[in-house]
């Protein structure tokens, strides 16, 4: 059995690269729509994590590495992400939906020793999946023509590693590899030409950084109650997005899109050294030992610059603020199956780092989520099923711009055990 999950680890890898995700139209911009972090644990707390120690020996923290004191199994996650995104715009009062599903985590962690823990994960970074065409008559009776089109994902696989200085302190680090390709296109024409005028930008990106974070965790031992403080930092870019972008006149010779009397007009190659730019992250929480748990936190992300159909765009800061926690009634009550359930439950605020026509498209939101135990999982071996849904809003209808309403279901599966260790005794 424990052979078949590692094997379903690594091929599972294979699929999640090739996978197309769902987003918004505001994707269009930048590398796309940014996932955060996928995990159904920390999303379901409105995606709480750095001041979020699990009480528990199963789970683990890759957000803030240091957070990993009392993981203490080999965990194996798979977790999948349902989409469903509901579009509404004041221009010729469009409305539209877009659903999809894709995985969205998969992670392997183990103890190396009572202070060192480790754990590696693979999960999409942002997306762009975006078909969108409009066309307009003018006074004269020409028919204009345009379309907007773009795809591609960028992916992040991440190692981590979590060491314990004491009963309190722990720090953290972890490196991540951001790859993928990300392609934009945007075509104009008239009724009276065949012509179209295509702008194209194509964006490799390979890059690393890396995360240090460092938690604080006192337990007072006549009540059992919790005090947690985390931070993290992440910076250190290496390497820069290609940009490929070309202006040129071209017309279909089919429709299977085959172009033909292709001019250039404009061709040039650009890097972005500011692709994944600096991020912040500071929380506290407050809790009770196996029983409840609270926190607050806030999330800082320097504004990036992109080329985008030829031309450098900036990208103001991003401020996120969450908060959320979790709630087990009575771990001990083997008579009462939903005694031993965890409850999860957050809601998040986020200034987005996009600004049309003078408005920010911030976006809010609410999460809840369920830890379902396998029957015969105890609070030392917490493996089981993992459920959480966000409801929230993007956008706005103000200057003709588009209001996103979505609903995200994620499920998933947390298997943990004593694996890849020797027996003391026969």
């Amino acid at each position: 059995m424990k052979k078949i999950f590692v094997v379903s680890f690594i091929s599972v890898g294979y699929f999640l690269n090739a996978q197309s995700l769902s987003n918004s139209p505001y994707a269009t911009y930048g590398i796309g729509d940014v996932k955060y972090d996928n995990t159904i644990e920390t999303a379901s707390m409105g995606g709480i994590s750095t001041a979020y120690i699990s009480d528990f020996t199963s789970s683990f923290n890759f957000a803030n590495p240091a957070n990993n004191t009392n993981f203490e199994l080999t965990s194996i996650k798979l977790e999948a992400t349902n989409e469903n995104n509901y579009f509404k715009s004041n221009y010729n009062d469009m409305k539209s939906t877009k659903h999809s599903t894709y995985l969205s985590n998969i992670a392997l962690a183990f103890p190396i020793s009572s202070r060192v823990k480790m754990g590696i994960s693979y999960q999409p970074y942002s997306s762009k999946s975006y078909d969108i065409a409009t066309e307009e008559v003018a006074k004269s009776g020409t028919t204009y023509y345009n379309a907007f089109k773009g795809s591609g994902t960028l992916n992040t696989a991440a190692v981590a590693v979590s060491y314990k200085i004491n009963q309190e302190f722990s720090v953290g680090a972890r490196a991540n590899l951001y790859f993928g390709d990300l392609y934009d296109l945007n075509e104009f024409r008239t009724s009276y030409s065949e012509y179209v005028n295509g702008y194209e930008t194509k964006n490799r990106v390979r890059n690393f950084n890396f995360t240090l974070g460092t938690s604080y965790q006192t337990l007072n031992t006549r009540t059992d109650k919790k005090l947690t403080i985390g931070a993290t930092a992440t910076f250190g870019n290496t390497s820069n997005m290609t940009t490929e972008y070309i202006n040129s006149t071209y017309r279909y010779a089919d429709a299977a899109g085959t172009k033909v009397d292709e001019n250039i007009l404009e061709q040039k190659d650009t890097k972005s050294k500011n692709l994944l730019p600096l991020q912040a992250s500071v929380g506290v929480g407050y809790g009770s030992d196996n029983h409840w748990f609270v926190s607050g936190q806030v999330d800082y992300k320097k504004g990036e610059d992109i080329s985008y159909f030829g031309r450098t765009f900036d990208f103001q800061d991003t401020y996120r603020i969450s908060a959320g926690g979790w709630y087990l009634p009575n771990y001990n009550n083997f008579r009462s199956y939903f005694s031993r359930v965890i409850y999860r439950y957050g809601a998040f605020y986020e200034r987005g780092n996009l600004k049309l026509e003078g408005n920010s498209i911030n976006k809010f939101g609410i999460s809840a989520g369920v830890m379902l135990p396998f029957k015969n999982s105890s609070i030392t071996r917490m493996s089981g099923l993992e459920i959480g849904v966000e409801l929230g809003k993007r956008g706005t209808l103000s200057d003709n711009l588009i209001n996103q309403n979505f609903i995200n279901l994620k499920i998933g599966f947390n298997f943990a055990d004593k694996w890849f260790r020797k027996s003391l005794y026969n």
